[in-house]
């Protein structure tokens, strides 16, 4: 374990915020800088070592917040830049880091640069920093490739004169052209803006996609499955560490340096050129949101991420939900196999989730997350063992992916819901004005006011969780200790033993002392779905 303290990223709790669902100070229906502000003693009592922030950027909300207009200022419904300074000093007054999000590889449809492209027309210097190209067909009229965008429908949007800019995401977020020197420079701007204004880190999304190889002929979308290994056109080239180069530099003019994390959905052989000490320092391993709740495939995952983030030389992170991804209560509530998608659009919720057993098996997968060697990623709510809020209905959906998929796809609002405080009034404590999407009646179940105090709910679980592991980090070893089918056990240097049961009926404590029980034990026996720590027991 460093001793550095430049180095408090290697093993920090990082608390994902989606700024527009947690908090909303002036009643408008929308979280806000100064309701994160508030809830700065509730983080501090958590535990967390830093935030991170989702956007806050000025934007129209056609990706919810990932379509940002201007990159160095703060949305007015959520606040000022005099209130982002102030949640940035009462974050570090309560010994809390900030990392705010940083969307490179695309702006929004109303940025400035943008509506001069627009403006400038065909051929002109002004389009040079998106990617426009002239369509097919006699005047224009076809798309220049068949691509498909993430959201759905194609990839090129017409602006009637003959070009198409591509979009990798929604329509309103036009894709940057990295090989500009001006969109270069101007992603050094923000990221010294910010970093001037005292943010101590940025997440860096959709990291694997900025640098794009656009030589005609254009593949097919045929032509483009299965590459990899840098070969892709649009996803994961090697030049992209160049661009990442460049801000590592800039990163480390900083005292202390400033760090990063690339959100890079690559095969995990690729990811360690984003978290080398050259480049961004770190990345996401999202692999155990992809893994079903199952003792070999966790160890699997762990034992190939250690590996990964030592050949990096960065460490390993551990995410189990954020703002993408049905959440874990919910995820381990369903049968393996469950299409996640199938399961949101049914009417009556078949397979029909076990409830108990989902929030059981995500306390026990937190626990072990939280005993790893690395960084752990929390989002916000699930400290309440919050689950998916899976029947929204299709008026109150917001994500483009439900509209672009033409109903197919149900997209992302039910982990975005505004997360509960009290159990009573308006919006559950949200706000005075309600919640820009609606919360369930069973939130009054998990409110924070419900849980606060109370031994063996979930918040005070993660309470005592964050605040053993603070105690009890000593190094970033792990030694895997013999277990039965079904159970893994390891330990970590200072006496510390990690047990977790995924699926055997029942099995025998091992000995030390108790300082962490996801769920009741059975006198000396540790239930299936539970994960126990415990520390050596003074000679």
């Amino acid at each position: 374990m460093s001793t550095n303290p430049n180095d408090w990223w290697r093993e920090a709790v990082v608390y994902q915020v989606y700024p527009r669902s947690y908090a909303d100070s002036n009643g408008d229906g929308v979280g806000d800088l100064p309701g994160i502000t508030s809830r700065v003693p509730y983080l501090r009592r958590l535990g967390v070592d830093a935030v991170w922030l989702s956007p806050f950027y000025p934007s129209a909300l056609a990706d919810g917040g990932y379509d940002v207009d201007d990159h160095r200022d703060v949305d007015p419904r959520i606040g000022t830049l005099e209130q982002f300074d102030e949640l940035v000093a009462a974050l570090h007054g309560a010994g809390i880091k900030l990392v705010v999000d940083i969307v490179p590889n695309h702006s929004s449809d109303r940025h400035a640069w943008f509506r001069e492209a627009l403006a400038a027309g065909p051929g002109s210097p002004e389009r040079e920093r998106y990617v426009f190209r002239r369509g097919g067909g006699a005047d224009g009229e076809l798309p220049p490739s068949d691509w498909t965008a993430a959201f759905g429908g194609p990839a090129w949007e017409p602006v009637g004169d003959g070009d198409w800019y591509l979009h990798l995401f929604a329509p309103e977020q036009p894709d940057w052209n990295w090989a500009h020197p001006d969109v270069r420079a101007d992603h050094l701007r923000t990221l010294r803006f910010w970093a001037d204004r005292g943010v101590d880190g940025f997440r860096i999304d959709v990291a694997h996609a900025l640098t794009k190889d656009l030589t005609e002929p254009l593949p097919s979308k045929a032509e483009l499955a299965g590459l990899l290994d840098g070969s892709h056109p649009l996803f994961d080239r090697d030049e992209v560490h160049e661009v990442y180069a460049q801000w590592r530099e800039l990163f480390d003019r900083y005292d202390p340096p400033r760090t990063a994390v690339a959100e890079a959905w690559v095969p995990a052989h690729r990811r360690a050129r984003y978290a080398s000490p050259e480049g961004l320092g770190q990345a996401f391993n999202f692999d155990l949101l992809k893994a079903d709740f199952d003792a070999a495939a966790f160890r699997e995952v762990v034992t190939d991420n250690l590996r990964f983030a030592e050949e990096a030389g960065s460490s390993s992170t551990w995410v189990l939900s954020n703002h993408d991804v049905v959440r874990h209560a919910s995820r381990y509530a369903l049968p393996p196999g469950t299409d996640e998608n199938a399961w949101l659009l049914s009417e009556g919720k078949d397979p029909v989730p076990d409830a108990d057993g989902g929030l059981r098996r995500a306390r026990a997968a937190t626990a072990f997350i939280l005993a790893l060697p690395g960084s752990t990623y929390l989002y916000q709510g699930e400290e309440l063992g919050l689950a998916e809020v899976a029947d929204l209905s299709p008026a109150a959906l917001q994500d483009p992916t439900w509209r672009r998929s033409g109903g197919e796809q149900k997209g992302r609002d039910g982990c975005r819901v505004p997360i509960p405080w009290t159990a009573a009034g308006p919006s559950h404590g949200f706000g005075s004005g309600g919640a820009h999407l609606p919360q369930p009646s069973w939130f009054a179940d998990v409110a924070v006011d419900r849980q606060d105090g109370v031994e063996g709910s979930t918040l005070e679980f993660y309470r005592q969780a964050l605040a053993a592991r603070r105690r009890l980090r000593t190094g970033d070893d792990l030694t895997w200790l013999p277990s039965p089918e079904g159970v893994v056990t390891f330990t970590r240097p200072g006496g510390w033993t990690v047990l977790t049961n995924f699926s055997h009926p029942g099995v025998e404590l091992p000995a030390g002392r108790v300082v962490l029980c996801s769920g009741p034990l059975r006198g000396n026996l540790v239930p299936q779905d539970t994960t126990v720590w415990l520390e050596d027991e003074p000679a």
